[in-house]
């Protein structure tokens, strides 16, 4: 990444961030119990990760990058969120979530 210009959001940088956070998404559990009000937050979280993921995908296919950005971004702002307040497992794993420690 040596020389990369820095604010441009090119289709290497997209597809990068795209592929952080499928991993993320892969590796979520959810650890809310099944009849707790936490489990409605939990799946409220992870249905808006889905959804602006979904959307960060059909923007970056249809070619408009700078918007396929900002939703991907939006999605991992969701999971990181979820993690850190102990909504998902992630198994301690602070290189795909900012954790709080």
């Amino acid at each position: 990444m040596e020389g990369e210009i820095k604010n441009v959001v090119t289709d290497e940088r997209i597809d990068r961030y795209l592929d952080i956070t499928k991993r993320a998404l892969d590796k979520i559990r959810i650890a809310a119990p099944e009849r707790s009000f936490n489990r409605r937050l939990a799946d409220s979280f992870m249905e808006m990760a889905v959804s602006y993921y979904n959307d960060a995908k059909h923007f970056r296919e249809t070619g408009d990058i700078v918007t396929a950005f900002a939703a991907v971004n939006y999605a991992h702002g969701w999971l990181d969120c979820g993690a850190r307040i102990g909504l998902f497992d992630v198994d301690g794993d602070d290189q795909l979530f900012t954790l709080f420690e």
